[in-house]
């Protein structure tokens, strides 16, 4: 059964364009790892600095490994550097309703 990761944050005011550019550097290489199966940026349009990332995994074991390999390489520190805080990271599966 798919994982869906729900990654979100809030910008600070000066970096919400970096943000966008950092995005747009970095999730194509995200979509094309091992196990995604899809990834959407989505920006509030009330509050253009607060975002969620929505992420489709193969597994959540798939997501971590990724997790840790953004982390390894720094991405995440530099996504952190732009934030008013740590992202809020929250994993979800499909309910059978």
């Amino acid at each position: 059964m798919s994982t869906f990761v729900l990654i979100g944050g809030q910008g600070k005011p000066d970096k919400i364009a970096d943000i966008k550019s950092w995005m747009a550097e970095v999730l194509p290489h995200g979509r094309s790892y091992d196990g995604c199966q899809g990834v959407d940026a989505l920006f509030n349009m009330d509050d253009p600095g607060d975002f969620v990332v929505l992420q489709k995994w193969e597994s959540r074991g798939h997501y971590e490994k990724y997790l840790q390999w953004r982390s390894d390489t720094g991405e995440v520190a530099r996504l952190v550097s732009m934030l008013t805080g740590p992202p809020s990271i929250r994993y979800f599966e499909r309910a059978d309703v």
